[in-house]
């Protein structure tokens, strides 16, 4: 598949929520891109999430391949998977801080795993990030800075989600990015609940402090 018809497999037209996927790493996608045979296919187990709760916002802030395959399974459930990654690729021999290569060929293989599930027309989002956009340690000038932050405009609004039945915003992660708690402030002001999973025990209910900008 090319990087747009993996794209489309992505946002199928009409379908809420997908206005949000990011087209950055779909264009890397060469054509024809062949899913890799070394790739780890297995869909993990969910230990956080038991069934679709339709009041409940998921994000996944893991590796970037775990976090497409924690997607998937989420899918299975009947979560819609939105990918938010946004980080560009070096030239070609170039080192960078934040490794893009298996992204691409497992959102080709999570497009493939999109056309076996029936997702309803109201699903709830998981927005899919990778944690390594935060790498910023460069030992070398010459290493490529291609780290990211995830800002307001990447994810719906307070009020779009209010008005679209979502009243939770579960984070899965190992730990709470400065980044996010940045983002999801607003949202715990407007009365939306923030909870907080490392993958394996139950989401609690978190606060969130005012971030400043000396702590970015």
């Amino acid at each position: 598949m090319t990087g747009k018809e993996v794209y489309k497999k992505w946002t199928p037209t009409g379908k809420r929520w997908v206005d949000w996927v990011r087209p950055v790493p779909f264009i890397g996608i060469d054509s024809p891109y062949q899913v890799h045979e070394f790739i780890d296919d297995s869909i993990p187990k969910i230990f956080y999430v038991n069934n679709l709760s339709k009041d409940t916002a998921i994000i996944i802030d893991i590796e970037g391949v775990d976090s497409i395959k924690e997607g998937i399974a989420l899918a299975h459930l009947g979560y819609r998977p939105i990918p938010i990654f946004n980080g560009t690729n070096p030239s070609i021999g170039v080192s960078s801080t934040t490794n893009n290569a298996m992204i691409e060929p497992l959102l080709v293989w999570g497009a493939l795993e999109l056309e076996k599930i029936v997702l309803e027309e109201d699903a709830p989002p998981v927005f899919l990030l990778d944690r390594n956009r935060l790498n910023r340690y460069k030992i070398d000038p010459s290493i490529f800075d291609n780290s990211w932050d995830i800002y307001p405009q990447d994810i719906p609004s307070p009020d779009y989600f209010l008005q679209n039945g979502i009243t939770k915003i579960v984070v899965r992660g190992n730990q709470l990015s400065r980044d996010l708690k940045k983002v999801l402030y607003p949202y715990q002001k407007k009365n939306i609940k923030i909870l907080f999973t490392n993958g394996y025990e139950e989401a609690r209910e978190i606060k969130i402090k005012k971030i400043k900008e000396k702590e970015l």
